[in-house]
């Protein structure tokens, strides 16, 4: 079955962040997948440590009959080419970060993967690209459009569009 709204995220804040979000959309459009909307780039300070470099983050929407934990082994081996070394610890820096926000309004809890993101209402460097391009799409858990995530987020960080110097959203 043809889902047609899937959520990824893509971050990157080691090397050349741009050339790795570019990579990483490279090797997703050679799965079974279409991409339909892609995001504007955005910066921000690193989530969870401080100290380490900004991120530029992007969100793009794609269809895939692939299942959700096919998907989700895709992504990970894309990581991986790229050079991804997971560590198991949180928020350290990373040549490129991808992870399934959404997938219509599947409710997946599997300790391999949930669905929706378990910590994306907490991220404003994931709401602001996501509503850039579905601002009125429900999360199927809070039923809150991706407008009311962005609203009651209280993620302090400023996300910036890049490069434009100087066009800030924050809260």
């Amino acid at each position: 079955m043809q889902v047609e709204e899937i959520f990824i995220s893509l971050g990157s804040n080691t090397g050349a962040r741009e050339l790795m979000l570019q990579e990483a959309l490279r090797e997703i459009a050679l799965l079974p997948v279409k991409i339909l909307s892609l995001s504007g780039i955005y910066e921000t300070a690193s989530w969870g440590i401080p100290d380490q470099p900004p991120y530029l983050n992007q969100v793009i929407m794609v269809s895939t009959n692939q299942e959700p934990s096919a998907l989700m082994q895709n992504l990970l081996r894309i990581e991986q080419k790229l050079g991804r070394i997971r560590s198991g610890e949180r928020w350290h820096s990373r040549t490129i970060d991808l992870d399934i926000l959404f997938i219509g309004n599947l409710i997946l809890q599997t300790p391999a993967l949930q669905i929706p993101h378990p910590r994306l209402r907490e991220r404003r460097f994931v709401l602001v690209p996501l509503g850039e391009i579905r601002p009125l799409f429900r999360d199927p858990v809070t039923k809150k459009s991706i407008q009311e995530l962005l609203r009651d987020c209280q993620d302090p960080l400023s996300v910036y569009l890049w490069p434009i110097a100087g066009s800030s959203i924050k809260g």
